[in-house]
């Protein structure tokens, strides 16, 4: 069982949290969930994570996003965290940029998608999580904030379509991939290539979200 005064950090893949829970781990007032990809198996992992624990007193939902808007270069750590002022000093203070997020049904791979999602809802950066997460925490009347980095910008495709290579429950499927690569396999640098920036993006995101849940720990240790 968690302590009450845990900070919960999601992410729905454990590349996204790799280097994050080396930093933090053994520290008992922060716990990672890797949910999954997808809202539903967000909201499941949350819904089973809330009832075999003591509610936390912040989640945060975390790992990286698409850029829409054109200005958000690769690496912005972006965040959104509505009507809490507090927390919005801490993420700025850390470099990290406001932004409006659309949570997305399916992997938003190429230009095209990003920049007609952009025009259409208005919104700065695409992921597929958060808003599950954050309604789910709005009903049990936990804070909750959204904490990103841009892993592919508006300008950029991503290698290959990965919803093409998913089973039905969001997840890689190993063989459908290698197939996949079989038939393109001009795409594997590609791939190898992202997977270098996304090592370094869960690098910088680690760092970003280590220095927030020092700043947020140090203060409940003042208010004690």
């Amino acid at each position: 069982m968690t302590e009450p005064s845990a900070i919960w950090i999601c992410f729905a893949v454990k590349e996204e949290a790799k280097y994050f829970q080396k930093v933090v781990a053994g520290r008992g007032q922060v716990q990672v969930l890797v949910t999954g990809m997808g809202r539903h198996n967000a909201e499941k992992s949350l819904t089973t994570a809330l009832q075999k624990n003591l509610p936390p007193r912040l989640v945060i939902t975390s790992g990286f996003a698409g850029g829409l808007s054109p200005v958000l270069a690769r690496n912005t750590v972006v965040f959104a965290a509505d009507d809490n002022p507090g927390l919005q000093a801490l993420l700025k203070a850390t470099g990290a940029r406001s932004v409006q997020f659309h949570c997305a049904e399916r992997v938003v791979a190429t230009t095209s998608q990003k920049r007609d999602l952009w025009a259409s809802t208005g919104c700065e950066a695409v992921e597929m999580e958060s808003q599950p997460i954050r309604s789910l925490c709005n009903q049990h009347r936990i804070p909750a904030v959204t904490v990103r980095i841009i892993l592919d910008t508006a300008g950029e495709d991503l290698p290959l379509d990965f919803n093409l290579v998913m089973d039905s429950a969001q997840r890689i499927d190993s063989l459908k991939l290698a197939r996949l690569l079989i038939r393109s396999p001009w795409k594997i640098a590609s791939l190898l290539r992202l997977q270098r920036h996304s090592a370094e993006a869960a690098q910088l995101l680690g760092e970003a979200l280590k220095h927030l849940v020092a700043d947020l720990n140090s203060g409940v240790e003042r208010q004690n």
